[in-house]
């Protein structure tokens, strides 16, 4: 005979297996009384689960829609489908849900047996994607970096800056950050006494995980995405640029993502944004692109640019 609570995991994956089950039907399965039936459901209701009785001839029990999601029961080719469904989302195919996907990715594998997690490897180097512009980065090593940073565990691994060049990393990760294209770590690097951000994709084979570290404060405030965004907006660039926008801060800010530069409010309808660019031509086409009426407080060469642009346009519609 099974235990009470042996029973109840074995209720609750019945349950979650048909739309409806008849009462007798049930307790036979589970060979109890219906009465042991009718207190075992009354446990799982007060767990959280929406099991709902009805009477009759074709009465029975059902799960129905609660207020909130309760724990649920995987078999193993359901997590094994599950696994593979949200390393898919972590990666980016989905936009907007690739934090959420991997903090799901890492609560499952956390607790999924060794036998699954070794089919769930197996099917993901099985399955191969079509190829998608961008940088890649490793669903494996995603989890990695997300259930150290969750751990408070050390990571150490070999890293290609902007110029190609390597080196070996050993640091303290705070948190993984998804910026719409790229994946970022954010972590305390005690060989630099700061924290630093490194892109995913430029992390050079394995990661090695180490010993638990003394947790610290997180970068602005705890705001990683704001962290990231700052340190990509103020990255030394070949140039940076500051420029005023007639338009508030808030209906810039829709507009413009948040890695491309720090936007501040100068009043309620001016704002300000520093930038960094590689080339200042860019800054050109994009500033026209915007549509709005704007000021250039720095560098002189933007100006100068745009002085040029403007030329060429004035040649154009004398020709035209």
């Amino acid at each position: 005979m099974l235990s009470a609570s042996s029973r109840l995991l074995r209720l609750l994956s019945l349950l979650q297996t048909r739309r409806h089950w008849a009462g007798q039907e049930l307790a036979e399965r589970l060979a109890v009384h219906p009465r042991t039936l009718r207190r075992d459901i009354d446990r799982l209701r007060q767990l959280g689960y929406p099991v709902q009785a009805s009477s009759g001839v074709a009465g029975g029990y059902a799960f129905k829609p609660g207020q909130a999601l309760p724990p649920l029961l995987l078999d193993d080719e359901e997590a094994l489908a599950v696994a593979l469904a949200l390393r898919t989302a972590a990666a980016g195919q989905i936009g907007g849900i690739e934090e959420p996907a991997l903090q799901a990715m890492v609560k499952l594998e956390q607790v999924m047996p060794l036998r699954l997690r070794r089919r769930a490897d197996a099917l993901r180097t099985a399955v191969l994607p079509m190829d998608r512009p961008g940088p890649q980065v490793d669903a494996g090593q995603l989890a990695t970096l997300a259930a150290a940073c969750r751990e408070q565990l050390g990571v150490a691994y070999r890293y290609a800056d902007a110029r190609g060049q390597t080196s070996e990393r050993a640091v303290e990760p705070q948190g993984v950050v998804h910026t719409g294209s790229r994946w970022y770590l954010v972590a305390w690097d005690p060989a630099r006494e700061d924290w630093r951000t490194f892109r995913l994709d430029r992390i050079e084979g394995e990661v090695r995980v180490g010993a638990h570290f003394r947790p610290r404060p997180g970068p602005e405030g705890g705001d990683l995405r704001a962290y990231v965004a700052r340190s990509l907006s103020l990255a030394p660039y070949a140039e940076q640029a500051r420029i005023v926008f007639h338009a508030p801060s808030e209906e810039l800010a829709q507009r413009i993502p948040a890695s491309a530069g720090l936007l501040e409010a100068l009043d309620e309808r001016r704002c300000r944004l520093t930038c960094g660019a590689s080339s200042l031509d860019g800054v050109v086409y994009w500033l026209l692109a915007l549509d709005l009426e704007f000021e250039v407080e720095s560098p002189p060469a933007l100006v100068e640019r745009l002085r040029h642009a403007a030329e060429r346009v004035q040649r154009a519609l004398a020709r035209a």
